[in-house]
């Protein structure tokens, strides 16, 4: 696309406004009122324990249920978001700017001195947007760190299916864009099914909410993670049968690795003594998991978080980086967010840290790294 067609592209419209709006609001409506297991986070240091009712997966059932439905009866055309995907882009870029504006300007204003909202300011302007100054900041009694990681994921499977839509009627309905839907919608449904595992995650744990998570959630993961669905729809890649057998074993194995490892560590956190593999944990200091996957690597999950990456860029072929964009962002991402990890560790475990890592020597790959 060349610059003349591209900027136009991305100016805001009040369409794209009000389908963003829309998603909002319909996300904060169902998130309050559908049924779903209240789960309990995690200690804060206060004592406290925010609580997270886990009903995205029947948000995101009703809500394709009544696109679907709008779509049938010709209320609205299925393609309206792959035919506006840059302006949809610009619009919630803006749309994050101004939220982590409003964060910053809350966080400052904040009298309270619990774990959840008392201001922590670094005295650094740019760093305090970036990783935000209140951990669970929340609007009209909404945790907003919970809801911008859902809106991410729902939105991505939105960009999909409407791609998707888009590729029959242009006659693109490869089986590399069969399998990367097919692959994706069952991530995504996984999500939404142990939705409940995110709340012992590192992001909603420990991160603050600033301009990393909230451009993070509403911006990267949609626009970003769908790059290889936008690709499809542009270039045809034949994919042989040997090539699309072996990228579903890729797949397979990257979620076998990556829900297996982030059931054990959130399972190990609510019980310790439960079994991993059939047999009793390793715990290293009473603290740290050192069986399973745990026992393999330090960060496994991230390992599995690669692999299915991996998975959804292959079935574009080999003939362009772009698709790969989303597994090379994620290999730097995961080994600068692991190197931040070991750090805050070894500070906060000191030689239990150490023993550890004796016990575990390898990061993320086994015999590698």
């Amino acid at each position: 696309m060349d610059l003349a067609a591209l900027l136009p592209a991305l100016i805001p419209s009040w369409s794209s406004v009000v389908l963003l709006g829309t998603f909002f609001a319909y996300l904060a409506a169902a998130g309050s009122i559908l049924p779903g297991k209240v789960v309990p986070g995690a200690a804060l240091p206060d004592g406290s324990r925010l609580r997270y009712r886990c009903n995205g997966l029947v948000s995101l059932l009703l809500l394709v249920a009544l696109l679907g439905l709008g779509a049938w009866m010709d209320f609205l055309r299925p393609t309206i978001i792959a035919e506006r995907g840059l302006e949809l882009l610009s619009t919630t870029f803006i749309f994050s700017t101004l939220v982590t504006l409003v964060l910053y300007a809350a966080g400052c204003n904040s009298g309270s001195n619990s774990s959840s909202l008392k201001p922590h300011l670094a005295g650094n302007l740019i760093q305090d947007l970036w990783f935000g100054i209140q951990l669970n900041p929340q609007f009209i009694g909404i945790d907003l760190k919970f809801f911008f990681v859902r809106a991410g994921m729902m939105g991505w499977l939105l960009i999909n299916l409407s791609v998707l839509a888009r590729s029959v009627p242009d006659g693109n309905l490869s089986l590399s864009m069969v399998l990367y839907q097919l692959f994706c919608v069952l991530y995504i449904l996984d999500y939404f099914v142990h939705e409940e595992y995110m709340t012992s995650t590192w992001d909603i744990i420990a991160e603050r909410l600033g301009f990393m998570l909230v451009f993070g959630d509403l911006v990267w993961i949609p626009f970003t993670f769908s790059i290889q669905g936008w690709w499809l729809l542009r270039n045809n890649v034949e994919l042989t049968t040997i090539a699309a057998i072996a990228n579903c074993f890729v797949f397979l194995i990257g979620y076998m690795v990556f829900r297996g490892a982030n059931k054990q560590k959130h399972v190990f956190k609510r019980n310790p003594k439960a079994l991993i593999w059939g047999h009793p944990p390793k715990v290293v200091g009473g603290k740290l998991l050192a069986s399973g996957y745990w026992g393999i690597a330090r960060h496994c999950n991230y390992l599995g978080d690669l692999l299915l990456a991996l998975s959804f860029s292959w079935p574009c072929g080999l003939r362009s980086p772009v698709p790969y964009f989303y597994p090379i962002y994620l290999l730097i991402l995961l080994i600068w967010r692991e190197r931040r990890d070991e750090a805050r560790c070894a500070e906060k475990y000191r030689e239990i840290w150490a023993e550890y890592r004796r016990l575990v020597p390898w990061r993320i790959f086994p015999f590698i790294y």
